[in-house]
């Protein structure tokens, strides 16, 4: 007993985390005993009270939503939330502000947003606490009034300037709000204290997303293929975002959307041609007999015809080459020609399009 009470009887100032509970459990778990009876017993409560990170926040059970805990965190994201009623992204929102901080910004990006409303209105649920429904209401507005009258959301709003005004799936930005909308308009039980007014006008938003997600596919020689990571706003023409992120059709983010679109119910033909051409366009572009690895500290391609089939991040327009990208903006076709930091830093090659083209691609078939 004599672990087990040095480690339990840390202090709550300590910051206990989950995930130390989860070592500790398993390997009490490994030495059968009288002692992995009590941890078995006392596990659940620990969890209900063990300190959370932000980024482990949405992959609770249900029911730990309606603990202390969870209250905790949700009041933190009160605190947090702008007057725009959005939050900023990259932050452990399961600590308090820092009132040193620096000023942020209203966005999207990096699942800022649109994950906040979807924790307080589980934490609403669970908790049945109703101090969170003003903050969810103001952030569901917020997200109204940041869609592009074409339907497009901009990474940042009010907007910046540059490519932060762009319309943005770069990292399954859009596809984000959009899901959230979607659980709105479907009235589902997280949400069930929203109007029937409101969950229209989340219907309305994701008609408006549907129809300029369609308009922005690309089309190369007469071919519909897939998505830019991020469209010009006006033009929706592929753009630029960061200097190594060039227009081009994307291997990763282009997996969201297709995700996003088989979800709709009943699909029109043009949604159904959309997702048909897109995994065309997926299963043309598989990289096969490669595989990367890392050899002392730095990422390498290397050649093994066993080795499942990968995508580029980024292939480039009018030739479907794959294409990697420094800092310089120069474009090269071997990862190993760009910088160290670039190369160890960034994916350059996904794996998301095999679930789609194994699994939810034939699912979405049989249920045409």
């Amino acid at each position: 007993m004599k672990a087990f009470v040095s480690f339990a009887s840390r202090p709550a100032s300590a910051g206990i985390r989950h995930t130390e509970w989860v070592r500790f459990a398993k390997n009490v778990r490994s030495r059968p005993g009288p002692l992995t009876l009590l941890v078995i017993g006392f596990v659940p409560l620990i969890f209900a009270s063990a300190q959370v990170h932000w980024k482990d926040a949405m992959n609770q059970p249900a029911s730990w939503y309606g603990s202390a805990e969870a209250v905790r965190i949700a009041d933190n994201l009160l605190k947090y939330q702008y007057e725009t009623g959005a939050w900023d992204k990259n932050i452990d929102m399961s600590e308090p502000p820092d009132p040193k901080a620096p000023p942020g910004h209203s966005t999207i990006d990096n699942g800022a947003t649109y994950t906040q409303l979807e924790y307080l209105a589980r934490v609403h649920r669970a908790s049945g606490n109703p101090r969170y429904l003003g903050s969810f209401r103001k952030g569901f507005e917020y997200l109204l009034k940041a869609q592009y009258p074409n339907g497009g959301w901009p990474q940042f709003y009010p907007l910046r300037g540059g490519y932060y005004d762009r319309i943005t799936y770069n990292d399954d930005a859009m596809v984000g709000v959009l899901s959230l909308l979607r659980g709105i308009s479907q009235g589902k039980p997280e949400y069930a204290f929203l109007t029937e007014d409101d969950r229209a006008r989340a219907r309305t938003a994701i008609d408006k997303g549907i129809d300029i997600i369609v308009k922005t596919q690309i089309v190369q020689n007469g071919k519909l293929t897939v998505w830019c990571a991020q469209h010009d706003e006006r033009t929706l023409a592929p753009a630029k975002a960061r200097s190594y992120e060039l227009p081009s059709l994307s291997g990763s983010e282009s997996v969201g959307i297709v995700e996003f679109l088989m979800g709709i119910d009943h699909p029109s033909p043009e949604v159904q041609r959309s997702i048909k051409a897109a995994v065309a366009w997926f299963e043309a572009s598989k990289i096969t007999g490669i595989r990367l690895v890392t050899k002392d500290g730095d990422r390498i391609v290397v050649e093994d015809p066993n080795a499942p089939p990968v995508w580029a991040r980024f292939y480039e327009l009018g030739t479907n080459r794959p294409f990697f990208c420094g800092r310089d903006g120069v474009v090269k076709y071997k990862v190993s020609e760009i910088e160290a930091e670039r190369r160890n830093h960034y994916n350059w090659y996904v794996d998301r399009p095999t679930k789609l083209l194994r699994v939810d691609y034939p699912r979405w078939l049989k249920l045409l």
